[in-house]
């Protein structure tokens, strides 16, 4: 069996949101105040994430991504990890991190069965960074990324979220990091996911940007590697520099065509399509396997051949909702 939805892609990719809390409240993923979190008891347990996991692998679901909110503000998530690592068909779990706790953990992680790794880090101004998180502290996730580098994630990636007025100075800076560290800086446009039509267009930075500035600078960017994971990145690399940098631009050229993921929201819903309202509601049957597979398709039945992410703008606009969740709650 597998996991085919009407448009013929094949789905073996699941991400996984363990908490919708956060230790940070970046722009573009959380308000500032007034958000609603889940009751600790609205939350999925980790019997719950484990059985859900075993009837997608059997399934198919080869590949796991945790995320948040915050995951490593979920507690015994190294116990977790280690649980969906034992299971049958898991052939690979990353993590999608702001680095905050991970200097910390980063080897227990590493030792319970995460091998690749995604580092929120917005900006290298620590006071740009801060503006962006809202309380962050860029020496504590900069100490992260060195203890991940240490415990031997690879690869590691920095995803930087464009956002003007923030952090669109720092585009050369960013690819300068590549020089010397072999990372993976993946720049990605700002959607408008829980935002007004007006707050998304002021704060939007088009990737076409990232190669002004790069020619700018006097950096040529010639096509790079492809690198191991499941993301939809666009890859280039400077000549003779160690890493590479990536390009995610979900609004103005999306990646529908090969979506292989679904979404597993913290509370339980299974999301087909990141920028849309349609979900399954799973929890309750996380203990009944065939009941869970049925669910799976349910929730393939439901993903369009493509998002509207691109018209954005128009949506927001005229009142319409392709998403009501922010991105904390469901996962990125």
């Amino acid at each position: 069996m597998a996991l085919v939805d009407r448009f013929e892609r094949v789905h073996d990719y699941l991400r996984i949101s363990v908490t919708d809390r956060c230790n940070l409240r970046c722009v573009y993923c959380m308000p500032a105040e007034g958000m609603q979190f889940l009751d600790e008891s609205e939350v999925m347990t980790d019997d719950e994430i484990v059985g859900i996991v075993k009837a997608g692998a059997e399934l198919g679901i080869r590949k796991l991504r945790i995320t948040g909110g915050e995951p490593t503000v979920r507690k015994n998530l190294v116990e977790l990890v280690e649980r969906l690592a034992a299971i049958p068909g898991i052939e690979d779990i990353a993590l999608t991190t702001n680095g905050m706790t991970l200097r910390e953990q980063a080897h227990a992680l590493k030792r319970a069965g995460i091998s690749r790794l995604n580092l929120s880090l917005d900006s290298m101004k620590p006071e740009a960074f801060q503006a962006i998180t809202r309380h962050g502290d860029y020496v504590r996730v900069w100490r992260g990324l060195e203890a991940a580098i240490e415990a031997g994630f690879s690869p590691i990636k920095l995803n930087v979220v464009l956002v003007k007025g923030f952090n669109e100075t720092e585009i050369v800076e960013f690819i300068r990091l590549t020089k010397e560290w072999p990372l993976i800086v993946r720049f990605i446009e700002y959607m408008p996911i829980g935002q007004d039509a007006d707050q998304w267009r002021a704060r939007y930075v088009p990737l076409t940007q990232v190669f002004e500035e790069a020619k700018a600078a006097g950096l040529t960017l010639e096509a790079g590697d492809q690198v191991r994971g499941n993301g939809p990145a666009e890859y280039f690399r400077v000549p003779g520099f160690a890493g590479q940098i990536g390009l995610i631009h979900p609004v103005s050229d999306h990646f529908c065509a090969t979506c292989n993921r679904l979404r597993l929201t913290a509370d339980g819903k299974l999301k087909p399509c990141l920028y849309w309202e349609d979900e399954v509601s799973v929890r309750d049957c996380a203990h009944d396997p065939e009941k869970l597979k049925e669910l799976f398709y349910r929730a393939l039945k439901l993903k369009p051949e493509k998002h509207e992410m691109a018209r954005a703008g128009e949506l927001l606009e005229n009142g319409l909702t392709p998403t009501w969740r922010a991105m904390s709650q469901i996962g990125g």
